[in-house]
């Protein structure tokens, strides 16, 4: 009997144990989806850390949701991976600018928006011309190839503008030497995008500020994981709340905080 007693005192021990560990995360790791390629949002850095309000917002939820920073492993991710990614088990969470659409939630589940952006514009600091959308007209403009930024100009300005005034570059860092040098007179895709690279030269550019597009930035989860949505949520929701949302969006897009100062409403389903 002794040593039935002594047994069930070290089962119970073992639980409590385990049921403690489960509840901090213990040693598991929780693999977080981001970009490894955009200044301000998510950039790997030399010695192999990430940083960008994207990651900022990642860690804090993985924070609230029990794990310390040594659990979290960030695993690159592009924009044609997140939804298998997700899927497939590779990533318990996809933050990487990734707009709430709902062809997207047919697969997936969103927690957020954490941060409301659009398409803007960047251009040289002393350049006053460019107002808006219908300035680029008549303007060299700068895309990144297979982007809807750009395409979204061509329809409106027609195939013609396109190639008279647009120039494709594999990415958005190539166009930001374009720009600078004067070959071209603009940039445009998402306000924090472009707001990302910028930061990186404080007075050479202007974000002009007048978005014609609407991008929310969500948290993508497994498909109808009700229960950690409403975590991701609750712990999005604190973040604006303790001031920690906009010390990241002032930490990370710097001149250009300002343009993003307000955070969104939440849409919870």
């Amino acid at each position: 009997m002794r040593v039935r007693r002594i047994g069930a005192v070290l089962m119970t021990a073992a639980a409590l144990a385990a049921s403690l560990t489960a509840c901090s995360g213990g040693d598991d790791k929780f693999v977080i989806g981001v970009k490894f390629d955009q200044p301000g949002l998510g950039l790997k850095q030399t010695d192999g850390s990430v940083k960008g309000f994207d990651v900022d917002v990642a860690a804090y939820i993985a924070k609230e949701l029990g794990y310390t920073p040594e659990q979290i492993e960030w695993k690159e991710t592009v924009s044609a991976n997140r939804e298998p990614f997700i899927q497939q088990g590779q990533v318990d969470m996809v933050v990487a600018t990734y707009s709430i659409t709902d062809k997207r939630k047919e697969v997936i589940s969103f927690a957020g928006p954490y941060l409301v952006t659009g398409q803007d514009i960047l251009t040289r600091a002393d350049d006053t011309t460019i107002t808006g959308q219908d300035s680029l007209q008549t303007k060299k403009v700068c895309g990144a190839q297979g982007s809807s930024s750009p395409a979204r100009l061509v329809e409106k300005f027609g195939e013609e503008w396109k190639g008279q005034y647009l120039t494709e570059q594999q990415g958005y860092g190539a166009c930001l030497p374009l720009l600078e040098q004067g070959q071209v007179d603009a940039i445009s895709t998402d306000a924090t995008i472009l707001a990302g690279f910028a930061a990186q030269s404080p007075g050479k550019f202007r974000l002009v500020g007048q978005v014609f597009s609407e991008e929310k930035y969500g948290v993508g989860l497994k498909k109808d994981d009700k229960e950690t949505r409403d975590k991701v949520n609750a712990a999005i929701e604190k973040m604006f709340s303790d001031g920690s949302w906009k010390k990241a969006v002032d930490a990370n897009f710097g001149e250009f905080a300002p343009n993003f100062a307000t955070p969104p409403a939440l849409e919870k389903y």
